[in-house]
């Protein structure tokens, strides 16, 4: 708000909050009578005109009050991003993430955290993990021919997976294959384990060894290639569409938007992409209506923070129509990403 006055900014701050909370255009009377600048409603519609001239609200209809357009919001979250003191982690939300047993489990908590707090939709993507290594492996005898493999790698990342093998296994015999992995493998990468195995069960003279091709067998089916994955978890498009059906829906938050975002939501891959660009920049983002690369985005908001832990770096945020209530969400991405980077640093 550099390039504006005080009676501008302020207007300006006071017309978007209460669009933000009513959904209805402003009207210059409201704001002579509620800005507490005691100023006369012909004087703030010639601040308004001015406003309007910058490019910052617009009319949708001659008689009608102001909106506030993208670059309106974004003065206005400028004004909050800079006002703002950071956001401490919720004792009681820290402790609700702290239950989660694997990272996916984790990411889960976390998007239904930030989608029940904000009334938006909540996210957690967590990137691949190329430097991810393998603490242990264990192999578990589970019905007839079927064995739980449990991958341990760290930065707490957990994986498991149930193989069917050709013919019943023993625990004894199990937990013999999973020390030989253990021990040839140990401290390596995902992706060298699995490089390593394949070359293994290449020799030769592997196959003298029943228990060490067995051990082989199972841990390349039990790792596969999903540890790679990007993985993201989404919760709380039902806030979105409770609101387009109430009937208090911005106007750019049509059906068709709504069913572009769902879309998206359900081919995670384009979501996941779009969402990676963001994990590039460290700290608080937020990316308004038409700010976003990708058209099928533009009538929404993001709110995200970005997170590292030494093996994965990640993206957890709230996205909603460009009428979301921007504090609220601020200070919840803020406290949620704060209450992960704990769970994450003290473990």
């Amino acid at each position: 708000m550099a390039d504006l006055n005080d009676r501008q900014r302020r207007i300006l701050g006071r017309l978007v909050a209460e669009y933000i909370e009513q959904g209805e255009p402003v009207s210059s009377a409201w704001l002579a009578e509620h800005s507490d600048l005691g100023l006369s409603s012909a004087t703030v519609r010639n601040i308004l005109a001015r406003l309007e001239e910058q490019g910052l609200v617009r009319q949708r209809h001659t008689s009608a009050g102001r909106v506030p357009t993208d670059s309106g919001y974004r003065l206005y979250v400028d004004w909050l991003l800079g006002s703002r003191r950071p956001s401490r982690a919720r004792p009681e939300v820290e402790a609700r993430l702290r239950q989660a047993a694997t990272v996916s489990d984790l990411l889960g908590h976390v998007s239904h955290e930030l989608s029940q707090a904000s009334h938006q939709i909540g996210f957690a993507l967590s990137s691949s993990t190329p430097t991810a290594r393998l603490r242990h492996i264990d192999f578990v005898n589970l019905e007839g021919r079927r064995v739980l493999v449990v991958v341990v790698a760290s930065g707490g990342q957990i994986t498991h997976k149930i193989v069917e093998t050709n013919e019943p296994c023993e625990s004894a015999m199990l937990t013999q294959a999973a020390n030989y992995i253990n021990t040839e493998f140990a401290g390596l990468t995902l992706h060298e384990v699995r490089t390593g195995i394949v070359g293994r069960m290449r020799e030769e003279r592997m196959l003298y060894d029943a228990l060490a091709a067995r051990a082989l067998k199972l841990a390349q089916t039990g790792l596969g290639d999903e540890t790679s994955d990007d993985t993201l978890h989404v919760e709380g498009a039902s806030f979105l569409l409770d609101e387009l059906m109430g009937g208090q829906a911005d106007s750019e938050l049509t059906v068709q938007t709504l069913r572009e975002l769902f879309r998206m939501i359900e081919e995670k891959h384009r979501l996941v992409a779009l969402l990676t660009q963001y994990i590039e920049a460290s700290g608080l983002t937020v990316v308004i209506g038409c700010e976003h690369s990708s058209p099928d985005l533009q009538s929404f908001s993001l709110v995200a923070s970005t997170f590292a832990d030494g093996e994965r770096t990640g993206t957890v945020g709230v996205i909603g129509p460009t009428r979301m209530k921007y504090q609220r969400a601020i200070a919840v991405v803020d406290s949620v990403s704060a209450a992960m980077t704990r769970v994450f640093e003290e473990p």
